[in-house]
């Protein structure tokens, strides 16, 4: 039932909302919203195991697919599709499955979330395997497209996370680990999009972030395998390079597009004086990893 949901409960912060004013209602929200960290800090075992399995998984030609119905699923899809721009990874990597489909990006399909059977078919149709990891996002913990999803996932053996935002939920019971951020009620009686909301985009940062880190996509804190993709993506590889370089914006430019525009190509290159090519063979030799790489050439390691 609903009404035994933390998320569903009436906040007695907000019982008078409507009396309030508008500088009132703002400071309300926002300290509110400044508990939603605290929550989800107290995940972090959970999200750290999943980011080590969601890495292996990648790492073995496997895929990380979130789905959800409503806010759940559209923060499932953003996070993925924000990740091919970001750490240049195939976009049939990350995938962000919906409940009714892409229509419900912006439109609400009623009713689209009452049937577990949906999500087996959404699953089925993009091949879900055994490589997989699947995180099924529901702030209920109730959700039944989420569920049967899940139960779909274990049954073929893909590693099954559940996101939830309360305690003795339904998901904990259909996956093999999961992450239950509990916020408490929000401002508005039910409306998940707020803090529940919150804290599952903070989640899915967390998730895939961590994995690509661990796939080598960064260079200490900067981005090396992001794709450049409009004016802004380009400056931004630019300054990377600069920034592991202390190349002036020309030479940065200059190296870049000796190196097809690649980052991790040029910051080799420039460190290990070898041609781009070479440096590709590198990087491929530790695994994209850029660190390692420079580490092999430094030891005088010679690409074949």
């Amino acid at each position: 039932m609903l009404k035994h949901l933390t998320t569903e409960a009436s906040n007695p912060a907000s019982e008078s909302l409507d009396d309030f004013t508008t500088a009132e209602i703002v400071q309300l929200i926002n300290s509110q919203d400044a508990g939603v960290a605290e929550a989800v800090g107290r995940q972090a075992k959970p999200i750290a195991i999943a980011i080590d399995v969601i890495a292996d998984r990648l790492a073995k030609s496997g895929r990380l697919i979130y789905f959800g119905a409503g806010t759940s699923g559209r923060l499932g899809v953003l996070d993925a599709a924000e990740c091919p721009p970001t750490f240049n990874s195939d976009p049939k990597q990350v995938v962000g499955l919906i409940a009714g489909g892409p229509i419900a990006l912006t439109t609400a399909v009623e009713g689209a979330e009452d049937h577990p059977e949906l999500a087996m078919q959404d699953l089925e149709r993009i091949g879900l395997s055994d490589k997989d990891v699947v995180v099924g996002i529901a702030t209920s913990g109730r959700t039944p497209y989420v569920l049967g999803g899940l139960e779909y996932a274990q049954k073929i053996g893909a590693f099954a996370i559940g996101l939830a935002c309360n305690d003795n939920n339904e998901l904990a019971s259909r996956c093999d680990l999961a992450i239950t951020p509990v916020v408490g009620p929000e401002i508005l009686s039910g409306s998940t999009r707020m803090k529940a909301g919150t804290a599952t985009k903070m989640v899915l940062n967390m998730l895939s972030t961590g994995a690509m880190i661990r796939q080598g996509k960064t260079f200490g804190n900067l981005m090396v395998d992001l794709r450049a993709t409009n004016v802004k993506l380009n400056a931004r590889a630019r300054g990377i390079v600069e920034a592991a370089t202390d190349l002036t914006d020309l030479e940065a430019d200059e190296l870049l597009k000796r190196c097809g525009g690649e980052v991790k190509t040029a910051i080799l290159v420039f460190h290990s004086g070898h041609t781009p090519d070479e440096a590709r063979k590198l990087l491929e030799l530790a695994g994209g990893h850029l660190k390692q790489a420079l580490r092999n050439a430094g030891e005088g390691d010679s690409p074949k």
